[in-house]
């Protein structure tokens, strides 16, 4: 069952409460649901206004009909009427008229289809010989308007006509036509002649076509829905499998193909999309022997390389321990080369640390360790080169005291390297050491402000033998892939190592690593940008320097006034940890 599917269904399944937000999810997920939708809706809309003007067109010709119908039948049974009070001889008798008039109200109940007939007096002047009133049983003259009684007396060929409610005989009202014309009686004038008639048939006939087409309507609308979900899985199907397959494809699956059937505009996709990742595949895999073939041969050059070197530098270690008997040229030289061969050593020892990252080969050796212990370390390491360079190193640490699994070696190596280029780089200006820490992760960053790079050199800072300024001197002989080593060594940590630099501002490095293997960093303890060790700082009142690192004459470390220098269970106590 494709994902969109399996969605819908555990959708439809859930809790009312949580369908607006399921299908705020489907909408914005599901192609085949979103059409279906719309189509539906659409669907819906057209049916119900052809729904809508059908029942009214077919009401109107029923009624018309039905109209038309009853006004013929009026038309007939009072002109029978008249004819038979045209052709009565009453001779002023009032008993003979009273007959004649009750004898033409049967004769219009038989001629016509009403039976609900009303023969009133139209001149209100009394008349001795005029007959009373004739209504038959069933018709209420409360159904007469003022409007149609006045017309009906006001012109005598006239038919006219009203829509009235009638009272059926079994307690609901049913809707009606009342029709009105006059009838003139001999020797004593014109009468009102009214017939109701009853449209129940009608609106019976009317109910049941009404019925029909709205269950016909929502019929459709529920086979269209249906055909278009169909229609829309024989192409979505595809569709599905086809992302599906590409995602597969980019987690490196490289064997994986879609299914091609047919010979459609589908299956030549399919087709297409089975060549390209052929084509793909061909070529990662091309490019996968030849990084293979290069970190073998990086691997074993160096690997090679270490024997004649170390007769090399065993011999550049002699000259150089004896340059002081040679003249100045040769002391020189002796001291250049014992130089290069240390350097060539560590380019070496770098190349076959790259080799490894690039073949995967790396394992962690983890063990707890204080990062502000060792960043203590690291500072009275390099006091010397610091005080050559004229830079004053100082170790800020509010946290990171608690033991946190990690390669200590490694970490080492990213920090000295880091304080290595801040002291190269510093111009003899102030270096911040800081280490904080979190519920989540350690930090340590290294500030220095020296000359600083531009934003583009900043994004290339980790790339391997890349130099902002190749025309530099370096006095502590790097080899262009510290860097790169140090953001390897803080990727197999599970961690990151953040830049800011700005051209005569300096830089930052801020090293943020996991305090659990394998967890995640919610908050980095430090920020890289300029005034992250200042802003911690000042929301920790952190203002008074205690006393140095021992052994380490150029570095101070700063604390909370007053207070005792942090330890392990300080720190742990920060974050509800332990030591």
């Amino acid at each position: 069952m494709p994902a969109a599917t399996r969605t819908f269904v555990s959708f439809a399944w859930r809790h009312p409460s949580t369908w607006v937000e399921g299908s705020s999810r489907l909408w914005r997920r599901s192609l085949r649901f979103r059409t279906v939708l719309v189509t539906l809706a659409l669907t819906a809309l057209a049916i119900l206004v052809a729904c809508v003007w059908m029942a009214l067109a077919i009401q109107d010709d029923l009624f018309q009909s039905r109209r038309d119908e009853v006004l013929d039948d009026a038309r007939r049974a009072a002109a029978a009427a008249q004819s038979t009070l045209d052709s009565a001889e009453v001779q002023g008798d009032r008993v003979r008229l009273q007959n004649l008039l009750r004898g033409v109200g049967g004769d219009i109940t038989r001629q016509s289809s009403s039976d609900r007939i009303a023969v009133l007096r139209a001149d209100t002047e009394p008349l001795s010989i005029a007959p009373q009133n004739f209504t038959s049983q069933g018709f209420d003259e409360d159904i007469l308007s003022e409007g149609l009684r006045e017309r009906v007396q006001s012109q005598q060929s006239s038919q006219w006509w009203q829509s009235v409610s009638l009272q059926d005989a079994s307690g609901p009202s049913v809707p009606g036509i009342v029709v009105g014309q006059q009838l003139l009686v001999p020797e004593v004038g014109a009468y009102e002649l009214y017939l109701a008639y009853d449209l129940a048939a009608a609106s019976q006939t009317l109910g049941f076509v009404q019925s029909t087409l709205w269950i016909v309507g929502i019929v459709l609308v529920v086979l269209i829905g249906g055909i278009s979900w169909f229609v829309l899985r024989s192409v979505a199907t595809p569709i599905a499998e086809a992302a599906e397959t590409s995602e597969r494809l980019a987690a490196g699956e490289l064997q994986v193909r879609l299914p091609v059937r047919g010979e459609d505009e589908l299956a030549t996709l399919g087709r297409s999309f089975n060549a390209m990742a052929d084509s793909i595949q061909a070529q990662i895999l091309e490019l996968a022997d030849l990084s293979l073939v290069q970190q073998r041969f990086v691997s074993d050059v160096s690997h090679e390389l270490r024997t004649p070197l170390t007769t090399i530098r065993l011999a550049a270690d002699i000259l150089n321990d004896r340059r002081e008997s040679f003249d100045p040229a040769a002391a020189r030289a002796a001291e250049l080369l014992h130089a290069q061969v240390q350097r060539f050593e560590t380019m070496l020892g770098d190349l076959l640390e790259i080799s490894r990252y690039d073949a995967g080969s790396v394992q962690l050796e983890r063990e707890p360790t204080s990062l502000a212990h060792l960043a203590e370390d690291i500072i009275a390491e390099m006091e010397q080169l610091a005080e050559q360079h004229g830079s004053d190193v100082r170790l800020v640490a509010p946290g990171g005291y608690t033991p946190v699994e990690m390669d200590a070696r490694r970490v080492r190596r990213i920090v000295r390297n880091l304080l290595g280029n801040a002291i190269e780089h510093g111009e003899g200006r102030p270096i911040v050491v800081t280490v904080d820490s979190n519920s989540t992760a350690v930090a340590i960053g290294v500030r220095d402000n020296g000359l600083g790079m531009s934003p583009a050199d900043a994004q290339r800072v980790f790339d391997r033998f890349w130099r902002a300024d190749p025309s530099r001197k370096r006095s502590i002989g790097g080899t262009g892939l510290g860097l790169s080593i140090a953001l390897g060594d803080a990727r197999l940590h599970g961690g990151t190592i953040a830049v800011w630099s700005e051209a005569g501002r300096g830089s930052h490095f801020v090293l943020t690593l996991p305090r659990q293997p394998g967890g995640t960093i919610e908050a980095p303890p430090l920020r890289a940008e300029p005034d992250a060790e200042a802003d911690a700082l000042e929301a920790l009142g952190l203002t008074q320097p205690i006393g140095a690192v021992p052994g380490a004459a150029a570095v101070s470390t700063t604390f909370p006034a007053g207070s005792p220098p942090p330890d392990a269970s300080s720190d742990a106590a920060r974050f509800g940890g332990t030591t």
